[in-house]
C-alpha cells in the first residue's frame, strides 16, 4: 500500500483538504508549460475540471505520490502546449522528431511510462537499458508510441463500435455508456492497463445492441508483454499463491493486487516510501505485525512482505464482509476513510484495475 491517501485520511479525516505551506518549486524547464496554483480548498478533481484534463495526468505530469496532498499556493503543471519543443521532462510534439524524455531526480520508469501512456518495458527496449529501476537524473530516453492505443482494425468476434475518450471519461463510464463490461473493452482491446486510459484514444467497445453479453472477457486473456513478464517471476507468484492460501484469501486476488502496487516485484520502493511485492508502508507493516501477525515484519524480505500484505487484505475483506470493492478501497486509502467516507473518486480505478486483473488471472 503507497500510504497515498493514508496519512491525509489519519491526519485530518477529510478528502482532498488543501493544506497550507510554502509553494512548491518546480525544475526551470518546466517553467514554460500550463500551470495552475491550487487555490483554498481546491481538489485535483475541481483543477482537472476547471481545466478541461484528468486526475490521471495531473498526477503523471506533476509526480504527485498523494493525489489528496496539494496545498495552497502550489503550482501544477496542465501539460506542455501543442508545438513545444523538447526540455526535461517534456516531449516533443512535432511529428518529425523522436519523442525524448529528460529524467528528472526521484523519477522512476513506472512514472515515466505511465505519464506517455507506453510501458516500461517499451522504454527498456528501445533505450537498451540493463536495469529498469537503475535511471538517473538527466539521462535522455526515447520514448516509444502510447502502449493503450487501441487497434484500428476492427476484432474479430462479437459485434464492436468505436468509441473515442473524452477527458474525465474512464472503463467503468464507457463500460455503463454502453452497457458492456470494463473486462470485455480490456480484451477487446488488448489493454495493459485498465486505469490508463487518455482522451483522444479510441477503442473497441461490444455493441449493446447485440447484448452486453456478447463481449465477456475470458479468464487468462492477457497481453503477451504481461504474460511473458508473470513467466519470469513465477517465483514470487508462488509464494504470493501460497501465503494467499494461508490466510484464506482468493489467489487471483491477491496476484491481482501485487501485480498492480509493484508487478511482482521486491525490489520496488515508491517515491511515498512503499516497499517491495504488496508495496507496503513501514508504519502499516508494524500495525499489521502487531496486531495481526504478532510477529516482526521485515519488508525487505519477500515472503514476509507478500505475507504482511495478504494478511492485511483479509483482514479488510472480513472487515467488509467480502467486498472485494471496499476492501480495496482500504488498501489504497486507508481504513479509517473507507469507514469515515466510502470510497473516494481517485481510488476508482485502481479498484476497477485489479478487478478486472482477477478475473483475467482466473478470479
Amino acid at each position: 500500500m503507497h500510504g497515498r491517501l493514508v496519512a491525509l485520511a489519519a491526519a485530518a479525516g477529510v478528502f482532498a483538504l488543501a493544506l497550507a505551506g510554502a509553494p512548491q518549486l518546480i525544475d526551470a524547464a518546466r517553467a514554460a508549460e500550463p500551470v495552475a496554483v491550487v487555490r483554498p480548498g481546491d481538489t485535483l478533481s475541481a483543477i482537472a475540471l476547471r481545466h478541461r484534463t484528468t486526475v490521471a495526468r495531473l498526477v503523471a505530469l506533476n509526480s504527485l505520490a498523494d493525489p489528496d496532498r496539494i496545498y495552497v499556493g502550489q503550482r501544477l503543471v496542465l501539460g506542455a502546449p501543442a508545438g513545444s519543443s523538447s526540455a526535461p521532462g517534456q516531449v516533443a510534439t512535432t511529428a518529425s522528431a523522436p519523442r525524448v524524455h529528460v529524467v528528472r531526480s526521484g523519477e522512476h520508469l513506472t512514472g515515466i511510462a505511465q505519464r506517455y501512456g507506453t510501458t516500461i518495458d517499451a522504454i527498456v527496449r528501445l533505450n537498451g537499458i540493463a536495469n529498469p529501476n537503475r535511471i538517473f537524473a538527466g539521462q535522455r530516453l526515447r520514448i516509444p508510441a502510447p502502449a493503450t492505443v487501441a487497434m484500428t482494425s476492427k476484432p474479430a468476434g462479437p459485434a464492436a463500435v468505436q468509441h473515442r475518450v473524452v477527458l474525465g471519461e474512464n472503463l467503468t463510464a464507457i463500460a455503463a455508456r454502453y452497457g458492456t463490461s470494463i473486462s470485455a473493452i480490456v480484451a477487446l482491446n488488448q489493454l495493459a492497463d485498465a486505469s490508463y486510459i487518455r482522451a483522444g484514444d479510441l477503442l473497441w467497445v461490444p455493441d449493446a445492441r447485440q447484448g452486453a453479453a456478447t463481449g465477456a472477457a475470458s479468464p487468462g486473456n492477457l497481453p503477451a508483454d504481461v504474460v511473458r513478464r508473470m513467466a519470469l517471476r513465477v517465483a514470487v507468484r508462488d509464494v504470493i499463491v501460497a501465503e494467499a492460501r494461508r490466510a484464506g484469501v482468493p489467489a487471483a486476488f491477491a496476484l491481482a493486487v501485487a501485480w498492480q502496487e509493484s508487478g511482482w516485484q521486491q525490489d520496488v520502493v515508491s517515491s511515498a516510501g512503499a516497499i517491495g511485492v504488496m508495496q507496503l508502508m513501514p508504519a502499516t507493516a508494524d500495525w499489521v505485525a502487531g496486531s495481526m501477525l504478532h510477529a516482526p515484519i521485515q519488508l525487505r524480505d519477500t515472503r514476509q512482505n507478500v505475507r504482511a500484505g495478504v494478511t492485511l487484505l483479509a483482514h479488510y475483506l472480513a472487515r467488509y464482509h467480502g467486498s472485494r470493492t471496499q476492501a480495496l478501497a482500504a488498501y489504497y486509502q486507508g481504513q479509517r476513510s473507507v469507514d469515515s467516507h466510502g470510497i473516494y473518486p481517485v481510488s476508482q480505478p485502481y479498484i476497477d484495475s485489479i478487478l478486472v486483473l482477477e478475473t483475467m488471472l482466473g478470479g
